[in-house]
């Protein structure tokens, strides 16, 4: 009888590791992509670069929950607690319409209130009541947002007429409106019975309606 026992068992420990490598064995050949080479990378490369890290991943046509995973997959195994990277996998799970997971990953990311200088916390707000289907907290999160004032200091470009002159990393300066993500979260509103996917794009905002 031990013998029969035994093998159960080793296939009950052996099988969720398997279904594991065969799912990501799965999304290599659906969404061809380096796995461990992108998990090698740093935090910048992995999350910051427009053109590489995760984002070639979600770039890829049905590889939105790909991407997402690839982000947990990174975080687990850094050991890293990165609000910005739990916002990013909330997006992408978000835009594939898993909002009870966006937004537990969501809430991951708010920042302590002495350093959300610009905003940020009122802006996970209103997202997570636009994924709650909450519209009346949408609304007091975007009050929330734009009362906040802007920055001062001889560094800090000014507010004109609502909006900050701002260089880019590529040199270039552009005009972003005060406080960040105001159009973003005003979207939301805006298209609040639409899927996140579409109500964050730029067509829901209203300097584009």
């Amino acid at each position: 009888m031990r013998q029969p026992v035994l093998t159960i068992l080793l296939a009950a420990i052996v099988a969720p590791f398997a279904s594991i490598a065969s799912a990501q064995e799965a999304d290599a050949e659906r969404c061809p992509h380096d796995r461990a080479g992108l998990l090698a990378l740093d935090e910048r490369q992995f999350d910051q670069d427009l053109f590489g890290g995760w984002r070639q991943l979600s770039n890829m046509p049905g590889c939105t929950l790909v991407a997402a995973d690839l982000l947990r997959d990174y975080q687990q195994a850094h050991n890293t607690n990165s609000g910005l990277m739990f916002w990013h996998e909330a997006q992408l799970r978000a835009n594939a319409g898993q909002y009870p997971e966006a937004i537990a990953l969501m809430k991951r990311s708010y920042k302590p209130a002495e350093q959300d200088k610009a905003g940020w916390n009122a802006y996970v707000d209103a997202t997570i009541a636009f994924l709650g289907r909450n519209k009346a907290a949408l609304q007091r999160a975007r009050l929330a947002l734009s009362a906040v004032p802007p920055p001062v200091g001889p560094d800090v470009p000014p507010v004109v007429d609502g909006y900050m002159e701002v260089a880019f990393a590529d040199g270039v300066k552009r005009k972003i409106r005060w406080p960040p993500n105001i159009d973003v979260v005003e979207g939301l509103e805006v298209c609040f019975d639409k899927p996140y996917a579409e109500a964050y794009g730029n067509a829901c905002r209203p300097g584009n309606r």
